[in-house]
C-alpha cells in the first residue's frame, strides 16, 4: 500500500473513531432514583447530578419512588428495560437493595449508591462499600458527628458532669447510630465527662424537634446542652429552648440548609456541621460517568466522601447552602 495513502487512511479511522466517542458520549443516559423528590436534601442531590450531566452531555431519567422500597425496586426494572447506561441511586433500605445492585451489576451496567450506604449498616463500618457497587459517595457520618463533638467539648463545663439531651434522627435510618457515635467519641477523647439524660427519635421535622426538647426540659430543666442529628430538628429545638427560657446550648449537624444557616445567623443555634449534597450529586456524577467511559479502568467499590468542618454564625457562607 501507498505510505500516503495508508496515512490518509490511518487518519480517516482515527477521526472516525474519534467521532465515534463522541456520539456515543453524547447517546449515554443514566437513571437517577432518590428516596424522594419531597425532601430538599434529595432534590439538591439531583440538581448537582443533573447539572454535571448537562455539562456532558448525557441524558437523565430521574425516577422518584417516594420512599416506597417497592416502588424503587419497579423502577430499578424500568431502567433495566430501557438499557440506560449507567445508575446513581439513593437506597430506601439499604439492605433490601443488595438484590437489586447484584441485578444492575449481573446487566453490567455501573452503579452508584449517593449518600445511603448499601449493606446491613449495623454491622457494616462506615467506610464499607458493597462489592457490586461501582462507588458509594456520601456524607461520612461518624466524622460528621465527630465534628460536632470536638466543638461541644470546647464548650460544655469542665469542672462537673455535664448533662446533655439527643435528638435522634427517624429509626432505622444509619446516621443516627453513626452521628452518635462521633459525638460520644470526641466528647470522649476531649476528657468530657457527660451523661445522655434523654435520647428520643423524630421524623427529621422542625415539629418533631419541638416536642423532642419540650419533653427533655420538662423532665431535665437543668439541661447544659441539646445534640440533634440534623438541622431540622433543631430548628424545632430553638423554639423550645426559647420558650422554656432555657440556657441550654444547640448543636446539630447535617447543616447547610437554608433554614439551618438562618437559625445560626439569628442565635438560636449555637453550631452544625456543613453537609453538601449538591457535591454527593456531582461526585456520583463524576464516578458514574468515568466508569461508563473507561470500562477498563473502571475501579469498584470505591467509597467517596468530602472534608466536613463545622459551621457557626461566623462562617455560614463558607458551606453551599441547600
Amino acid at each position: 500500500m501507498n505510505l500516503k495513502i495508508g496515512s490518509m487512511l490511518l487518519g480517516g479511522l482515527s477521526t472516525a473513531l474519534l467521532m465515534a466517542n463522541v456520539v456515543s458520549a453524547k447517546d449515554l443516559v443514566f437513571g437517577l432514583i432518590p428516596n424522594t423528590m419531597a425532601y430538599p436534601y434529595d432534590v439538591v442531590l439531583v440538581n448537582g447530578f443533573k447539572e454535571r450531566a448537562e455539562a456532558n452531555g448525557v441524558k437523565v431519567i430521574l425516577l422518584d419512588p417516594k420512599m416506597s422500597m417497592e416502588t424503587q425496586a419497579n423502577q430499578f426494572d424500568d431502567l433495566l428495560l430501557q438499557k440506560v447506561d449507567g445508575i446513581a441511586f439513593m437506597p430506601n433500605d439499604s439492605v433490601t437493595v443488595q438484590t437489586l445492585v447484584d441485578k444492575v451489576a449481573d446487566a453490567g451496567i455501573p452503579i452508584v449508591a449517593s449518600a445511603v450506604p448499601v449493606g446491613d449498616p449495623n454491622t457494616n463500618p462506615v467506610d464499607y462499600v458493597y462489592p457490586n457497587l461501582t462507588a458509594l459517595v456520601t456524607t461520612n457520618d461518624i466524622d460528621a458527628g465527630h465534628v460536632a463533638g470536638v466543638y461541644a467539648a470546647a464548650v460544655l463545663p469542665k469542672d462537673r458532669e455535664a448533662q446533655i439531651a439527643v435528638v435522634e434522627g427517624a429509626p432505622g435510618f444509619s446516621v443516627v447510630k453513626q452521628r452518635q457515635q462521633g459525638f460520644e467519641a470526641a466528647l470522649n477523647e476531649a476528657g468530657i465527662k457527660f451523661k445522655i439524660v434523654s435520647s428520643q427519635p423524630s421524623d427529621w421535622t422542625p415539629s418533631s424537634g419541638e416536642r423532642i426538647c419540650q419533653n427533655a426540659l420538662t423532665a431535665n430543666p437543668d439541661l447544659d446542652m441539646f445534640f440533634s442529628h440534623a438541622d431540622d430538628m433543631a430548628i424545632g429545638c430553638a423554639k423550645a429552648i426559647e420558650a422554656s427560657n432555657s440556657k441550654a446550648l444547640l448543636i446539630a449537624t447535617g447543616g447547610g440548609s437554608d433554614l439551618g444557616d438562618n437559625s445560626l445567623t439569628a442565635g438560636e443555634m449555637d453550631a452544625s456541621v456543613c453537609t453538601q449534597p449538591k457535591l454527593i450529586g456531582e461526585l456520583s456524577f463524576d464516578a458514574l460517568f468515568k466508569a461508563v467511559s473507561n470500562p477498563a479502568e473502571a475501579k469498584k467499590g470505591q467509597y467517596i466522601a468530602y472534608k466536613l468542618f463545622p459551621l457557626t454564625k461566623d462562617n455560614v457562607k463558607d458551606c453551599p447552602r441547600w
